[in-house]
Parts: structure tokens; C-alpha cells; sequence
């Protein structure tokens, strides 16, 4: 991520989940905002991101976000009524939130907190009552005081949505979010992804490892941060999570792929792991 710029691995990940919508049938994640947030503007990308080749990582990303939204769905049923997006790029959930109780808090650096409400106001998408923008920087300032200025209740259990943004951090910076987030209310729970250390790849995942890490870092946002699912579960637990849970391409093979009449999988080139950790 450039200081003061957009970030443009956000309008990749949004470019594949609105591809999704118009490629993909049955969807793994229905989401009839993501298309009219992209726009005409990117038509070139959509066609790019709709092709065969693209395919596999259009399906993560539409699991990715299910698996999140998911998990929030279980948090909900349970009596939790803040949803904090850490790296919110353009996620669309706030403007087809089907919980009317259910405040939402958007992260994200300013930069492309401002592109984002450009776009929203260009598609004619109106931003709900109960959304909050809160720009932040995650290297520079502290969740928790930003939070708070934002209207965040830390006396009640919330549910933190933090997709695509840990490979992107310091260790430091991991460690202070999930810190904040273990500190909060028993009920709270986290879902995010990160990224197997490359030298533990096989040398095939190691190809796609590095096409994919080629190209972040031409966008001006390298990976900096990897983790082995043991060492992962190391950093769960010294954090205070009670219950924790990782999955891979099998298990979300699993959940959202079995029996589809077009065979759709997601492939066996997985480089990360998602995750769900609860206090």
C-alpha cells in the first residue's frame, strides 16, 4: 500500500467477486451490489477476470467472503451486533447488510476509504444509517483509539471480517490487531486469511506463489508476512483466543462446492489458510 494512494489490490479482489456474479451459477456468494460498484470503467478487467484462466482465484475470493459472512451469521444468532471490516477495500456487505441490528464499521486507510465513497456515489449506492467509515492507518495508528472515536462500544462482543490484509503487514501490526481483539468481550470472533511461507511450497504452488507476488508488489503492495498453520495457532493462542479453527481449499471444497452440476472446485494450489478464532 502507497501512502496516499488507493489501494489496487482492493479493486482486484472486487473486479473477481463481481465476475463471479455475472460468470459464475449457482453463486457461492450472492452479492448484487459488487457489479454496479465496479462500473463500466473496468469492462477490460471483468472480461479478464471472467475466463477460464481466472477462475480459480475468482472462486476464492467469492469463498472467502462466504466463509466470512458466514461465521458473522453464526455471531449475530448469538447476540452480536457490531461487525468491524479491518481492510474494507470495496466490500459490499454494509450495503446488503440483512441484519437491521447489526452496526458496521468500515477500515481502511484514507486514501481508499475516499475512492471507495466515490465509486458508491458514481453507481448511485446509497451508504446505510448504521455503516461507519473509520480511516486508519494499521502501521501508524491503534484499532482500539480509532474505534473508539468512531462511535465503537468495547464493552460489547463484536465480530471483525479481516480478508486479504495480513499477508500485506508487519509482525508487529498482526499482533497489535489481534491483540486488540482478544482484549474485547468473550463472544467476539475474528475471520481472516494468510499466506504459507513460500519455502514450504511445492514447487508448482511456488510458481503461482511467485506470479501472485510479482504482481502485488508491481502494485506497490508486497507480501511481507507468512505463517506456517502451526505457528499460526502459536500466535492464536498467546493472544488469548479460546477457540480457533483454520481451513483450506479442502474444506472449503467442502462447504461451498460439493454437488454443483458444473463441477466447479476450487484447485489443490492453495497458498494460505483461512481462519476463525473466538474468545
Amino acid at each position: 500500500m502507497q501512502k496516499g494512494k488507493a489501494s489496487r489490490t482492493a479493486l482486484r479482489v472486487a473486479i473477481r467477486r463481481a465476475a463471479h456474479q455475472l460468470t459464475d451459477e449457482p453463486r457461492i456468494l450472492e452479492d448484487p451490489i459488487a457489479v454496479r460498484l465496479i462500473g463500466q470503467e473496468f469492462a477490460r478487467d471483468m472480461e479478464r477476470a471472467s475466463h477460464k484462466v481466472a477462475r480459480d482465484f475468482r472462486l476464492f475470493m467469492a469463498a472467502r467472503s462466504r466463509y466470512m459472512e458466514d461465521r458473522l451469521a453464526e455471531a449475530v444468532a448469538r447476540g452480536v451486533s457490531q461487525y468491524v471490516v479491518l481492510g474494507a477495500g470495496l466490500d459490499t456487505f454494509a450495503y446488503r447488510n440483512p441484519f437491521p441490528r447489526l452496526r458496521v464499521f468500515e477500515v481502511d486507510f484514507p486514501a481508499t476509504q475516499e475512492w471507495k465513497r466515490s465509486l458508491l456515489e458514481e453507481a448511485g449506492i446509497d451508504v446505510p444509517a448504521n455503516l461507519t467509515f473509520v480511516p486508519m492507518d494499521f502501521e501508524h495508528k491503534t484499532l482500539a483509539g480509532e474505534l473508539a472515536e468512531a462511535g465503537f462500544n468495547a464493552g460489547s462482543p463484536a465480530f471483525f471480517g479481516w480478508m486479504g490484509v495480513v499477508p500485506y503487514l508487519t509482525l508487529e501490526a498482526f499482533r497489535a490487531t489481534l491483540d486488540t481483539i482478544a482484549h474485547l468481550p468473550a463472544g467476539t470472533g475474528v475471520s481472516f486469511d494468510y499466506a504459507f511461507k513460500p519455502e514450504t511450497l511445492t514447487p508448482a504452488r511456488r510458481t503461482v506463489f511467485d506470479g501472485l507476488a510479482g504482481r502485488v508488489a508491481a502494485a506497490g503492495e508486497p507480501f511481507r508476512l507468512f505463517f506456517s498453520p502451526e505457528e499460526m495457532d502459536a500466535e492464536l493462542r498467546r493472544a488469548g483466543f479460546a477457540h480457533r479453527d483454520q481451513v483450506d481449499h479442502e474444506r472449503l471444497n467442502d462447504l461451498y462446492f460439493t454437488g454443483r452440476a458444473d463441477g466447479l472446485t476450487l484447485s489443490p494450489s492453495g497458498l494460505g489458510m483461512l481462519v476463525t478464532a473466538w474468545v
